[in-house]
């Protein structure tokens, strides 16, 4: 579980339902720019608005126009552990290759809880699991004490971090070693450095918006051209500076319909970009050298 991962946002119709031939298309439009895996239902595939029979139409179409290509992660975290492990099954009898599982949210949980959350999830499923840590959303942090426990099972293949926290994923990868553990980084301005580290790559939002400029993050860092690496990895800044004007997930989708792609707003209440956001992505995507794709 390495390189670039994209967190594949929803496409919309007008109307909030699910436009399935624009989602087949941004499958295409990523595994063409080198993806090595596509992940249904992070927080930019909008995964916690949707119903689980849209979540099982989306995975079906994924996989199927993925055909074999790259791996598909299935976001599959859900408050409860019966019901996590439910839908855990339910993308593995429809083909998902990895599980992706946030931490509950919403209640209160200690650390001990959130390992036989993990633990009960893993015994269950039939294919590798990943740990999803974003405190910021769920109000749980997984402590580098927990995550090397977790790191034991021989199904919990990994670590998505998403909390910013670079020393605490420097913890993580510390806590990998020697064990068939992947640690890929949740926050897009921190992959080089977690490669530098030890990481195997990072789940990236901003591949939905310039994928072949995440993928040559990954490649140069593989070909040892860390100046190359290094040279991506920064020209991310001005659209990421972007993320101040919204929920990330909503700019993101936003720039990619300014990129001339229709996948429509997200799901309201969470869908207001103002004008100002519009002006700052647009002047963000100038600089990248992205905007010459725009429609």
């Amino acid at each position: 579980m390495k390189g670039i991962i994209t967190p594949i946002i929803t496409p919309m119709n007008e109307d909030e339902s699910i436009c399935l031939e624009e989602l087949r298309n941004q499958v295409r439009r990523q595994i063409a720019a080198g993806v090595d895996g596509i992940f249904c239902f992070g927080t930019n595939g909008e995964g916690y608005i949707l119903s689980r029979k849209e979540k099982e139409e989306v995975l079906e179409a994924v996989i199927d126009e993925a055909a074999g290509r790259v791996p598909i992660y299935a976001g599959t975290g859900c408050i409860g552990t019966k019901e996590t492990i439910e839908f855990s099954k339910c993308a593995q009898r429809l083909g998902a290759d990895v599980l992706s599982v946030v931490t509950p949210y919403f209640a209160s949980a200690s650390q001990e809880e959130l390992k036989e959350h993990y633990t009960a999830v893993a015994e269950a499923s039939g294919i590798p699991v990943i740990l999803y840590n974003i405190p910021a959303r769920t109000g749980h942090n997984l402590a580098a004490g927990t995550v090397a426990k977790l790191a034991e099972h021989p199904n919990i293949a990994g670590v998505k971090d998403s909390s910013g926290n670079f020393n605490q994923m420097l913890q993580y990868i510390e806590a990998g070693k020697g064990k068939e553990f992947c640690v890929l980084s949740g926050n897009d301005a921190l992959i080089l450095w977690s490669l530098l580290a030890g990481g195997t790559g990072g789940i990236a939002g901003c591949a939905n918006v310039f994928p072949e400029r995440m993928v040559g993050i990954y490649r140069a860092f593989c070909e040892g051209d860390l100046e190359r690496a290094k040279e991506l990895q920064e020209s991310i800044r001005p659209f990421r500076d972007c993320f101040s004007y919204g929920n990330p997930n909503t700019i993101v989708k936003a720039a990619v319909e300014m990129k001339g792609h229709p996948v429509g707003k997200c799901r309201k209440p969470f869908s207001a970009v103002s004008h100002e956001a519009v002006l700052r992505i647009e002047e963000a995507l100038k600089k990248m050298g992205e905007w010459e794709e725009c429609t």
